[in-house]
């Protein structure tokens, strides 16, 4: 098997393979429930639970969403931050043989109206802050149900009082509307489901929104096995244990926050810490105050609290595995940080990941023992990765260039209703197996460690979510003004890339910049705000490549020739 997967002998104390349960989402839940039933599963601004009260509050909501209608096979939207609402519905979803589709709370109408086409889904459960974007959604079949919920629901008192004089002052009410239900009189009025959970371990588990080649997010379908798998393969790979806490900063509706910062402490009878928004202020205060052994994030988290005061003689000692994943970490945040927890204390490394939605999140990392410059690591237990020259399923030569492909248990099931995109994404090769295209370009050296170089799917990464310009070209495309329009990545040193529209307008004299204000402005009501541009630049011609298509690589170019020249003064 080593000929095969050269990079078992770097694994050190990670087992070579792990054992999976046949089981469902909820079983393997309900199993680490058992197992330690007084260990802290989550806690929530200093609110905890323990994993037999966690349980029992996911069979109360199991049992409140099957009065309001829910059933086995049904879709159910989860548009929520990092919030035990939204975490409890999740496995509550799972008990009853639903469908959970989650998306990002901050989603605008017409984004919300495209996840309810795709979905199908009757229900959902919303934030009160967020419940007037919702509402404002026209789905071809409306919502039946929503179920509404605030962030006090779990708060201390005081802490309560203090959100409401604050931030809570600020939602406004939400009006009469037949199908909003409460959630905390909801669950309270609720009994505990006792009915047998729904559902096996390959059955569809959830719904996770990514990009397509038509610009429009659409959705990744991933099945029990493949939650289950990741989150124990992440688990082994961090040395999370049931004494481990992990820092949930990413959100729930990305695979990176609900996988690993959620799912993968729950497999290890961890504690995850949900924080649900994010700020270096108020991280700074958990890594200070509740001392999580296992930090994961973006680039950009990490650069950030490199820059926060209140960290530079914190006791960092805590810390036993960082990773970085979902963009390309520069050397320089990577020796900041590593500088900083040093300072504090602690030993640990800032290692590189690499993973994507469809196979739920990280699937590759960097060994605790075994660092590579610029390498994305090797494979968790049971996935297998190669390169393979690119439109091909032929193995590229070692160190040579092409298309990365991974194979396991983490691998989705498909793309949401999309036979031919899941067949381009999922193939067979000569081997027998079914192996995930995944559009990167990459090489991999003989000891099966792998380094990225590019994506073939155009995307851009802004502060770790993806953008897909298609999308945001469409929305330009819609102001009256604009003759045509290409969105591009820039370089950013806060946001790793930008988003920036290159657009030729209709009447040139119009120029300026209140038609730039005109045109972000008008993104900023169709897209969540990490897509809408945060530039424009207007010019007489777009350039086309030798096929007639806009060669938005050529303007890339463009703008980094000006930034290069404007740098040299």
């Amino acid at each position: 098997m080593i000929g095969e997967r050269p990079w078992l002998r770097f694994y050190g104390s990670v087992p070579h393979t792990i054992d999976y349960p046949r089981v469902t989402l909820y079983g393997a839940l309900a199993a680490t429930a058992r197992r330690v039933p007084g260990s802290i599963a989550w806690d929530f601004l200093g609110t905890k639970a323990t994993y037999a009260a966690f349980l029992e509050a996911v069979d109360r909501c199991a049992a409140a969403l099957a009065a309001e209608g829910l059933r086995a096979g049904d879709r159910f939207l989860i548009s929520m931050p990092t919030t035990p609402q939204g975490v409890i519905a999740f496995y509550a979803a799972n008990r009853l043989g639903a469908l959970p589709a989650l998306i990002h709370p901050l989603s605008t109408a017409p984004e919300i109206t495209h996840f309810l086409d795709a979905t199908g889904a009757r229900m959902a459960l919303v934030l009160d802050a967020f419940y007037g974007t919702l509402a404002a959604a026209t789905p071809k079949a409306p919502l039946e149900r929503i179920l509404v919920a605030a962030i006090p629901e779990y708060l201390s008192p005081l802490k309560r009082l203090g959100f409401r004089v604050t931030k809570g002052r600020k939602i406004p009410p939400v009006p009469a509307d037949a199908r909003v239900r409460r959630w905390a009189p909801l669950l309270a009025a609720a009994r505990p489901a006792t009915d047998p959970p729904v559902g096996a371990t390959d059955d569809p588990a959830a719904i996770l929104f990514s990009g397509g080649t038509t610009g429009l997010p659409k959705g990744i379908v991933l099945s029990h096995r493949n939650f289950i798998a990741e989150g124990m393969q992440a688990a082994s790979w961090c040395g999370m244990g049931e004494k481990d806490a992990i820092l949930a900063i990413l959100p729930i509706f990305h695979g990176f926050g609900l996988g690993v910062c959620v799912n993968a402490a729950f497999m290890a009878g961890g504690k995850s810490i949900l924080v649900p928004q994010f700020s270096a202020e108020v991280v700074s205060k958990v890594l200070r105050r509740d001392r999580p052994n296992v930090l994961v994030g973006v680039p950009t988290l990490f650069d950030a609290l490199t820059k926060d005061p209140s960290l530079a003689h914190a006791d960092l000692s805590c810390l036993t595995a960082c990773f970085c994943g979902a963009d390309t970490l520069p050397r320089a945040v990577k020796e900041r940080f590593e500088a900083m927890v040093a300072k504090g204390g602690g030993k640990v490394k800032l290692l590189e990941g690499y993973g994507l939605t469809e196979a739920v999140t990280g699937i590759m990392a960097t060994p605790l023992a075994e660092y590579r410059e610029g390498s994305i690591g090797i494979p968790f237990p049971d996935m297998l990765a190669k390169v393979v020259k690119p439109g091909t399923t032929e193995a590229a030569p070692v160190g040579e260039e092409g298309e990365i492909c991974i194979a396991g248990p983490a691998v989705m099931l498909g793309y949401l209703d999309d036979p031919e995109a899941t067949a381009q994404a999922l193939r067979a090769h000569a081997d027998g197996r079914t192996w995930l295209h995944t559009g990167d370009l990459g090489k991999m050296d003989a000891d099966g460690f792998a380094y990225f170089s590019v994506r073939l799917k155009r995307m851009i990464k802004s502060s770790g979510f993806n953008v897909y310009p298609a999308q945001v070209e469409a929305v330009i495309l819609r102001h009256p003004a604009v003759a045509e329009a290409c969105v591009i990545g820039v370089p950013d040193p806060a946001q790793v890339e930008r988003v920036k529209a290159c657009v030729v307008l209709r009447d040139r004299a119009q120029a300026g910049a209140a038609i730039e204000e005109s045109i972000i402005a008008h993104c900023r009501e169709h897209l969540i705000k990490w897509s809408c541009p945060r530039e424009v630049e207007f010019v007489d011609t777009l350039p086309l490549t030798k096929v007639g298509k806009v060669d938005y690589r050529e303007l890339a170019r463009r703008h980094e020739a000006r930034a290069a020249q404007q740098a040299k003064g």
